[in-house]
């Protein structure tokens, strides 16, 4: 019994001891720790005030396209928008489908739209495609929309999508569904 004692004792004295040079080694470090980010924020500061715009630029440039090479991402042209980092994410998780526009010219247009989107939501989507793919590779500067939703229909197998307000659900459309974007033809 008395060596179990003796030996919980020296267990106990070993602890304390220990303790208390945690507790001194804890208090070197929260001194070393408060004293650091008080210089760093200096040098960050002094950073980014030494950078020019068109380093800062490049620099981000450099992380996006590092980020557009994920798998999740690798789709993604390197110009790449927030719009369309979300509606890749908003794929990845279900929330979101993508429609195949055919042009006449044999051209597919991936567009992604919300789950519930309808027409008109697809018609926004299709604006907004061509007009980074516009941006990105030069060509016409403006287009009227307008006109072309006069001049041109949505068909998605046989039917025509008349009905902006309509969902496209409601025509049958699904993740992956081909819609031909067709002239239309003139009355006589």
């Amino acid at each position: 019994m008395m060596g179990e004692e003796t030996q919980s004792l020296h267990l106990d004295e070993g602890l304390s001891v220990k303790e208390e040079e945690l507790g001194q080694a804890e208090g070197k470090m929260n001194q070393v720790e408060d004293e650091q980010p008080e210089e760093v924020e200096e040098e960050d500061e002094e950073d980014e005030e030494a950078l020019p715009h068109s380093e800062f630029l490049d620099i981000f440039e450099e992380g996006l396209a590092r980020l557009v090479q994920d798998p999740l991402l690798c789709d993604l042209p390197i110009q790449v928008t927030l719009e369309e980092v979300n509606s890749q994410v908003a794929l990845e998780y279900g929330q979101a489908m993508t429609v195949r526009v055919c042009k006449a010219d044999g051209e597919v247009m991936p567009i992604v739209v919300v789950q519930n989107a309808m027409v008109l939501d697809l018609k926004k989507a299709i604006q907004r495609f061509m007009e980074l793919k516009q941006q990105r590779e030069g060509g016409v500067k403006h287009v009227s929309w307008r006109y072309v939703w006069r001049t041109f229909h949505l068909i998605f197998q046989g039917e025509k999508l008349d009905d902006d307000k309509m969902k496209l659900k409601d025509y049958g459309i699904r993740n992956r569904d081909e819609v031909t974007f067709m002239k239309r033809l003139r009355k006589k």
